[in-house]
């Protein structure tokens, strides 16, 4: 048993390192790849733009629940105005950058590595190297910004829509003064809470395309070695953004 549990720890540690090794190698490779932007900006587009539905219906849906719970458990405190706050600041600081960044695990990470495994499995990459081409600059970088890039701009996007459904049904449905849910949001939502958000939406960005490229980068060449690179970035994703999101509110506070 304990040996089992030695070689888990040392191949967790192994993983850990190869995937810092990686980052390097893309940090790396960056400078390059930003000249041909017309790559970054279709990635962007695959990314971001075709995860904006999703996106935008998930976050005026909670928004809306928000707006219905948050207000009945205010109301008990005889606090019913103070709906826009608590709204904004638990979508600015915490649930806009964590569940956009599960959605957008679930949506475009699973793409990028199910895209990357099968140019694996296809031979392409290894086409690339015979031709002195670099595939990390060539595909891999490029992926990798535009999802960095698109991460922070839907997790905007959900904050915004999110606040759009909880003033539906605040003011709309359950009577709160549109007045003091917009007034009292303002006074309140500093930037140091903008702030917050931004640093946590860039941090999965970051995390979300660095194990989505990796996990197709190295994917096994066969049908089923790439479904499960399509699976393990789903549910490694999942778990280091909550265990980011952890650390980066315990650093804030």
């Amino acid at each position: 048993m304990f040996a089992e549990l030695w070689k888990t720890f040392t191949d967790a540690l192994e993983d850990l390192g190869s995937v810092v090794h990686f980052l390097f190698r893309l940090v790396g490779n960056s400078p390059p790849a930003l000249l041909r932007f017309n790559l970054i900006s279709q990635q962007i587009f695959n990314s971001g733009a075709l995860s904006l539905v999703i996106i935008m219906l998930s976050g005026l849906f909670v928004g809306m629940v928000l707006g219905l719970q948050g207000f009945q458990l205010l109301q008990r405190f005889g606090s019913g105005e103070s709906l826009g706050t608590a709204v904004a600041i638990g979508l600015v600081k915490e649930l806009g950058p964590v569940v956009t960044a599960l959605l957008f695990a679930g949506r475009a990470g699973t793409a990028l590595a199910s895209e990357l495994g099968l140019m694996r499995a296809t031979d392409q990459i290894s086409a690339m190297e015979m031709m002195a081409v670099d595939p990390i600059q060539r595909v891999v970088v490029p992926r990798f910004l535009g999802g960095v890039i698109a991460m922070p701009l839907l997790a905007a996007i959900f904050s915004v829509i999110g606040i759009y459904g909880a003033q539906l049904v605040g003011v709309q449905i359950m009577g709160v003064d549109a007045g003091s849910f917009w007034s009292q949001m303002r006074s309140a939502v500093s930037l140091t809470d903008v702030t917050e958000g931004i640093v946590k939406s860039l941090a999965f960005g970051v995390a979300c395309s660095l194990i989505a490229v990796y996990q197709g980068y190295y994917a096994t060449p066969t049908a089923e070695g790439v479904g499960r690179a399509t699976t393990r970035t789903v549910v490694t994703s999942a778990v280091v953004i909550l265990f980011l999101d952890y650390l980066i509110t315990a650093a804030f506070l």
